[in-house]
């Protein structure tokens, strides 16, 4: 079940399956990039206001699943209107800015996004766009990026699966006071 803030904005609440941090893996497959398994940890947070800001980190994981280096790091803003249209600012840490636009899905928890506006600078690499899916899928986060420079196609390049993380703290406080030995709770 999604639990929806009572302070979350009202134009947001189609949003809401986003909220929060997740965690979880995915595979980086692009021409002229080494095909990698990568971590990521994502957050969409809200703080009233009519948008909700995201942040998303992604490394390169070893055969054992340790982190070697960085890869990706995006921030940005996301906003719905009362149409279900998504528009996506965002910029990463390569020098590239971007603004998507895109819909929620009918009846699901499923985005699809297309960039309108793409700026480098030039410390940035080739890059023409993108297309993105995210979908809300048996409470896990899963997305899929597809990327296109001047030499290659848009064409698939990173997707994930994330768990949402889940702070002991926020739950347990919803259990009360429990006794020392904790069996009584069960009685």
């Amino acid at each position: 079940m999604i639990e929806i803030p009572s302070d979350l904005h009202p134009d947001l609440v189609p949003l809401a399956f986003l909220l929060g941090d997740w965690e979880g893996a995915g595979v980086h497959d692009f021409p002229g990039a080494e095909k990698c398994n990568f971590g990521q940890e994502v957050t969409f947070a809200h703080d009233g206001r009519d948008f909700l800001e995201y942040t998303s980190y992604t490394w390169e994981l070893d055969a054992e699943g340790k982190k070697v280096r960085p890869l990706e790091s995006e921030k940005g803003f996301w906003r719905i209107d009362k149409e279900r249209k998504v528009e996506v600012v965002m910029v990463r840490q390569d020098g590239v800015v971007e603004v998507w636009y895109g819909e929620l899905a009918d009846q699901k928890p499923q985005i699809d996004l297309a960039t309108d506006a793409v700026a480098r600078t030039a410390a940035s690499g080739p890059y023409s766009g993108g297309k993105r899916l995210y979908g809300y899928v048996k409470s896990d986060l899963m997305w899929v990026g597809e990327k296109a420079t001047p030499e290659v196609e848009l064409r698939p390049y990173m997707s994930a699966h994330l768990k949402k993380v889940v702070d002991p703290s926020t739950w347990a406080k919803d259990l009360g006071d429990l006794p020392d030995d904790g069996i009584a709770f069960f009685k």
